[in-house]
């Protein structure tokens, strides 16, 4: 395996609950149905905040350099990030403590290409239709300065994403290493599912699309 096939099987796999993590439902969950453009900033700060300290801490104990490297440069970009959506917001924001439930899978991750895989691929392919939705709803809201921001926080995480696959490539040496990798990766992708699923539930609204 290589990292465009691992890519692909991972998406081909998990294609339904990534279709439904791209569908404009994505947004009611996260903010509990409040779609109002401080809801929707919260919800990204949130995000972003519980990735910058997740890189953190796994660059902080990485042992293999070009992984510790990558997982700076993150933590960095997820700074960065955030500092920018904060700066959209009229209010202070209290950030929180827990990291959530993806994060708090993740940061149990203490293998190298278990990290790789889940925190800048699985984890990526996430955040991709998450920036997707909240670039819709700036485009819906005629606040073309809020979507080009978004994009651009898209592009770095696609480009985070190209580099966690690249990093596969030259860590993984067999093809169990390849599987342990797709798994992880795969099971973040459930978990930021059933994630969302639940919050939609609360609201009494069923995740499958309409028919």
């Amino acid at each position: 395996m290589d990292s465009a096939s691992f890519r692909e099987a991972v998406e081909t796999a998990k294609r339904t609950e990534l279709d439904r993590l791209g569908s404009s439902k994505l947004l009611l969950s996260l903010t509990a149905a409040d779609l109002s453009e401080s809801a929707v900033l919260r919800a990204a700060a949130f995000s972003e905040h519980a990735a910058r300290e997740t890189f953190r801490a796994w660059a902080a104990d990485e042992t293999v350099e070009q992984a510790k490297a990558a997982f700076e440069e993150t933590a960095q970009q997820e700074d960065e990030h955030l500092r920018r959506v904060l700066e959209r917001l009229d209010s202070d924001l209290d950030l929180p403590d827990g990291p959530g439930l993806m994060h708090a899978y993740l940061r149990g991750r203490d293998d190298t290409i278990e990290r790789i895989a889940a925190g800048m691929v699985g984890r990526g392919l996430v955040s991709l239709r998450t920036h997707t939705q909240v670039i819709g709803f700036f485009i819906n809201e005629a606040d073309r300065q809020g979507a080009d921001l978004f994009r651009e926080l898209k592009s770095e995480t696609e480009d985070a994403l190209t580099t966690g696959l690249i990093l596969l490539d030259e860590l993984c040496e067999d093809d169990d290493e390849w599987e342990r990798a797709r798994m992880v990766a795969e099971y973040v992708v459930q978990v930021a599912y059933d994630d969302y699923a639940d919050g939609l539930a609360e609201l009494g609204v069923d995740p499958r699309p309409l028919c």
